[in-house]
């Protein structure tokens, strides 16, 4: 039951597709699940830390939206490389709206 489609490029810049994702699986499960550099997820997803931190691909902002209040605050952690597309990988679930979803793991922040 997984056929959506995610492409994540990591830290190092290297890119890779996932075209085997399945619906519910959140961005920070991908990554580790992949190895992906740069996707650490220290807090194991609770949305305590800052280490999932992805900048979302141009022209998916709006259906993958905006972060909320607890979100940003961990995201305002990493002011430095925190961008307008800064989303938490532990925060983002895939869905059938975002199948084709590109990101970029964001650079590690001193924090």
């Amino acid at each position: 039951m997984g056929n959506l489609k995610v492409t994540m490029t990591d830290v190092d810049g290297l890119t890779r597709t996932f075209d085997d994702v399945a619906e519910g699986t959140t961005l920070l499960e991908l990554g580790k699940l992949h190895g992906v550099a740069g996707i650490m997820g220290d807090c194991g997803g609770a949305c305590a830390c800052a280490t999932c931190h992805i900048y979302v691909g141009e022209g998916w902002s709006d259906k993958v939206g905006k972060p909320d209040d607890i979100e940003f605050a961990m995201l305002d952690m990493v002011a430095d490389v925190m961008k307008d597309n800064s989303r938490l990988g532990c925060q983002v679930r895939m869905s059938p709206e975002l199948d084709g979803l590109e990101v970029t793991v964001a650079p590690a922040s001193e924090y």
